[in-house]
């Protein structure tokens, strides 16, 4: 039991009804006072905490928990009741008469609103005293909860009254709970008085319910709009909000943007205008200086005596308007100052930026400071070299969100050309004169720096994951370097324009123009392409093509790319060289040769502070080994990766990572982990990539957690995006979500013609990666449309391409594959032996989808073999694996199992006439079917005289329908 006193609650969370959030803890402490006062050791429980903070609701959470156990009575106080002696008590009074209780509520009444002589103590004693029998009495008629809200507007006598209530609440069978602003218990105030001394006696625990911290902000934006929101938007809106669920609220509504909603504003105001004022001056000008200031910065801005100020400070932390930290003051909340700082006139406003810029120049502050007072101040030519100062320090310490934001002020303040002037002065000077040539030189010389600034913009733009932004800002870039004649520097950007376009979904053909035009501008020049920039090129053009999965391409230009990096010794682009070539040679097939050159490539970039390049090789590393199957290694670099590029900043790797990491947790069956990583990929990511890959792992989630119609949704937009593309790592991932969907629907034609799709996507490109999936449905829905030819003819045209790369995590699907031809041809002991090495197999590799799917296939090929015993077994570990998933698919499929397998065991055939009467079904002659089962013709047809008797048939066409019903039963 925590001792009586004041409770710092913990900022745990946990979404409960509505919008209550990270305040169970809150309430499970509420419920055990509760417990402990209904056994009659009664308490006075204070919840204290800002406006906004959720008091009321944490109120009726409490409420809600203890439904029937007991009655909740009460009252709720306004401004004006403190104005009114006792006026919680008649309030109090008009609930019990609401409950039954009108004796009570009577009482309070006459003892409130009889004539009394406030001047007389002892009256004023005996009606305290009569008050609280009253109270005593209403808690002692049956388990009850009095409580009383926001108790800071509460009068004297109501305090008076609680507090007489209070030591007699430790022998009484009741609970009391009071709220009340934390803000409003400033010295001087009745309320303040009361609180200390009840606290000091140890007659009542307090507990402060704190702000949300930026996680359970995310949770609470969740439970309010039903969907995840991106990490930055929640960063953004806990800053503004300061984790104030009625301040999170109103923001959504209003929007997240420099505008203050107008209901807080008016509270804020309201408040402001009750100081003094000299105070009121000094709160302005502190919302001058920022939310965190100075206060030697405050004195000199201010202007006046210290006193003065002293007396303005010590008021503002009693009224709660700033705190004191270890680094100086804050407001104490953003709004607060937001609002104050907006209520300034606009020319004053200006005014005291300036004065705050440049004293803040001569205590050395902050680059990124002194920027942001200058453009404030409206004075954006002296803002601007402040600006690209701190943004360039900020990107050196890989802070890249900070740093765009200091970029796009750069470019927002960059000092203007007057062209015109430029233009008039060049018509009245000679065209060679020196000041033409200085004008000319001026304006190359200022499109150079802007050109520099966009670059650097891009490539903070991209590690933020704001691709859209970056695309735009590169291209601007090259723009103006082509523009002063400068294709060199233009063609450096190419590639990295290349990469942010492949993000947003460009087409391989468009990338590869796009870099081609790049080496064709270069070629032209006299003196011909720089090596470094040529292999930039020819590196991107690699990764164009593997990227498309043309391997064989992508190779070649990796391989010329590498020798002229290394020719020039840039170790930088070596890196990304090597990440490249490593991902084609693991899909070639190349696993030794082509993990080694990635892990390789991780560790010289991670070691040598290649910090881009570095994230890059996680990616390509751990994006392959989550489609090739190798989940071990795929796990430890994506969760390395993740790390890495978390403390580098660079978002969009992080975001793909992330999205890859739900992938592998999905293949392992590990799927409510899967979905919340997914989820917040989407939420996050910026990339398209990224947008498609987490569609494809919450696609296949609701396919197999059997929601058909939310799983066509999701792949259906993934397979659009990725018809877009051209890529086939982003076409077939959809495609193979939608064969499995119409599998489950019982659409074979579909499922057969989305396979084919497939297979023609892959076949262009002698892939096996991406069709292995497909090479098992897609023999289970050439089987159910009753064509087994068309089956072993799409096996062995898949055979090829994936004996031909030979890469291990893809081969069990032709084994398993196999095995169902067999079981299908009624060979059940190759079948059941088949099916016992794929389910090690699949098992070895760690694949869940087909590891249990391959269950219920034994358990069918035990069935058939007249095996209820295994079959049972087989079931039963499927039922297993796919509830700790929670796939409701295989559910189903293994209730649709058990109920073939109840009618196989109850069948009139053993498990050889079931074999003949396929053949027989087939047209075979008993000889025929003698030289399929190595048996005798005489043999045979003795079988099939058994089996017209057991059916009641006569004739062998008779056998054929049978066959055949029994195979649509299945």
């Amino acid at each position: 039991m925590i001792g009586i006193g004041t409770v710092w609650a913990d900022h745990g969370v946990a979404v409960g009804h509505g919008s209550l959030v990270g305040r169970s803890g809150l309430v499970d402490l509420a419920f055990r006072r509760w417990q402990s006062a209904v056994q009659g050791d009664g308490r006075l429980l204070l919840f204290a905490g800002e406006a906004g903070i959720g008091k009321s609701r944490l109120v009726r959470e409490f409420s809600a928990r203890i439904g029937e156990s007991g009655r909740i009575l009460g009252a709720s106080l306004w401004p004006k009741d403190a104005q009114v002696g006792g006026s919680i008590l008649l309030d109090l009074a008009d609930d019990l008469g609401r409950h039954g209780d009108p004796a009570h509520a009577e009482h309070l009444r006459s003892l409130l609103l009889g004539s009394r002589d406030d001047s007389d103590a002892l009256a004023r004693r005996v009606l305290l005293r009569d008050l609280v029998d009253v109270l005593l009495e209403v808690l002692g008629d049956a388990p009850t909860v009095l409580r009383f809200e926001d108790l800071h507007w509460a009068d004297e006598l109501s305090l008076d009254v609680l507090a007489r209530l209070a030591p007699e609440l430790l022998t009484t069978p009741g609970l009391v709970i009071g709220t009340y602003r934390t803000d409003e218990v400033y010295a001087g105030t009745a309320l303040a008085e009361w609180r200390g001394r009840l606290l000091a006696q140890r007659l009542a625990d307090e507990v402060r319910v704190p702000r949300l911290d930026p996680a359970a902000t995310g949770e609470l934006v969740t439970a309010l709009t039903g969907a995840v929101l991106s990490s930055e938007f929640v960063e953004l809106l806990h800053s503004r909000s300061d984790g104030i669920p009625l301040h999170i609220e109103e923001l959504l509504v209003a929007g997240v943007g420099d505008r203050v909603p107008d209901t807080l504003a008016d509270a804020v105001r309201a408040r402001a205008d009750s100081l003094d004022p000299s105070t009121h001056d000094v709160l302005s000008a502190a919302a001058i200086v920022g939310c965190r200031f100075d206060l030697v910065l405050l004195t000199d801005l201010v202007g006046d005596d210290d006193r003065v100020v002293d007396r303005a400070m010590k008021s503002l932390l009693d009224r709660y308007f700033i705190v004191e930290t270890d680094a100086g003051f804050e407001f104490r909340h953003a709004l607060v100052r937001d609002v104050v700082h907006d209520d300034l006139p606009p020319i004053r406003r200006r005014s005291l930026h300036e004065e705050v810029a440049k004293a803040a120049i001569v205590r050395h502050a902050r680059p990124a400071y002194i920027s942001e007072q200058y453009e404030l101040a409206q004075l954006p030519d002296r803002a601007h070299p402040f600006a690209l100062e701190a943004a360039r320090l900020a990107a050196r310490v890989s802070a890249h969100r900070e740093s765009a934001k200091l970029y796009a002020r750069a470019l927002r303040t960059l000092p203007s050309v007057d062209h015109d002037r430029v233009a008039e002065n060049g018509r009245n000077e000679p065209p060679d004169s020196d000041n033409s040539r200085r004008l000319d030189d001026g304006a190359d010389a200022r499109a150079a720096d802007e050109a520099v600034i966009h670059a650097e913009f891009a490539r903070e733009l991209a590690a933020v994951d704001d691709i859209q932004a970056a695309a735009d800002h590169f291209r601007i870039a090259v723009e103006l370097y082509r523009e002063r004649g400068d294709p060199i520097s233009a063609a450096r950007l190419v590639p990295q324009l290349a990469a942010t376009r492949h993000l947003l979904g460009d087409t391989r053909e468009a990338r590869c123009a796009l870099l081609q035009a790049a080496l064709d501008d270069l070629d032209a020049l006299p003196e011909g392409a720089p090596p470094a920039v040529r292999a930039e090129l020819l590196g991107a053009l690699a990764a164009a093509h593997m990227l498309d999965r043309r391997l064989d391409t992508g190779l070649a230009f990796g391989e010329e790319a590498q020798g002229l990096a290394r020719s020039v010794g840039d170790d930088c682009l070596c890196v990304d060289i090597d990440s490249t070539l490593g991902a084609i040679l693991v899909f070639a097939g190349r696993g030794e040769e082509g993990w080694a050159l990635l892990e390789h490539a991780v560790a010289e970039g991670a070691a040598a502070g290649f910090e881009p390049q570095t994230a890059r090789a996680y990616r390509m590393v751990g994006s392959s080994a989550s489609v090739l199957v190798d989940y071990p290694r795929a796990e430890r670099m994506l969760s390395d990766g993740i790390r890495y590029a978390a403390t580098t900043e660079n978002w969009n790797d992080h975001h793909y990572l992330t999205a890859h990491l739900a992938h592998v947790r999905w293949a392992q069956g590990r799927w409510a982990e899967a979905e919340p990583l997914a989820r917040r990929a989407l939420a996050e990511g910026g990339g398209i990539t990224t947008r498609i890959t987490a569609l494809h792992v919450l696609g296949y989630l609701a396919v197999g957690r059997d929601e058909p119609e939310q799983a066509e949704e999701l792949l259906t937009e993934a397979l659009e995006i990725g018809e877009r593309m051209g890529e086939l790592q982003r076409l077939s991932p959809a495609l193979w979500g939608l064969t499995e969907l119409a599998l489950s629907r019982g659409d074979t034609a579909a499922a057969v013609a989305l396979s084919e799709r497939a297979y023609e996507s892959s076949a262009q490109v002698a892939d096996a990666a991406y069709l292995f999936p497909f090479v098992v449905p897609g023999v289970r829905a050439r089987l159910a449309a009753r064509d087994p030819a068309a089956a072993r003819d799409w096996l062995e045209r898949c055979r090829v391409l994936l004996e031909l790369r030979g890469i291990p995590g893809t081969l069990p699907a032709l084994d398993h594959a196999d095995a169902l031809l067999q079981l299908s041809d009624g060979r059940t002991d190759a079948a059941r032996a088949a099916l016992r090495r794929v389910s090690a197999s699949w098992d070895a590799h760690g694949r869940f989808w087909e590891g249990t799917q391959v269950l219920l296939d034994q358990a069918r090929c035990a069935s058939r073999s007249r095996r209820p015993a295994q079959c049972d077994a087989f079931l039963a570990d499927a039922r297993r694996r796919a509830e700790g998933a929670g796939a409701r698919l295989l559910l189903r499929l293994a209730r649709q199992a058990e109920r073939r397998g109840d009618e196989d065991s109850a069948g009139p055939l053993t498990a050889r006439e079931f074999e003949v009467a396929r053949l027989v079904a087939a047209g075979s002659t008993n000889r025929e079917i003698g030289n399929a089962l190595t048996i005798s013709p005489k043999t045979a047809s003795v079988h099939v005289e058994h089996i017209l008797a057991k059916l009641g048939a006569t004739r062998r066409a008779e056998i054929a329908s049978w066959f055949a019903s029994a195979r649509d039963a299945e």
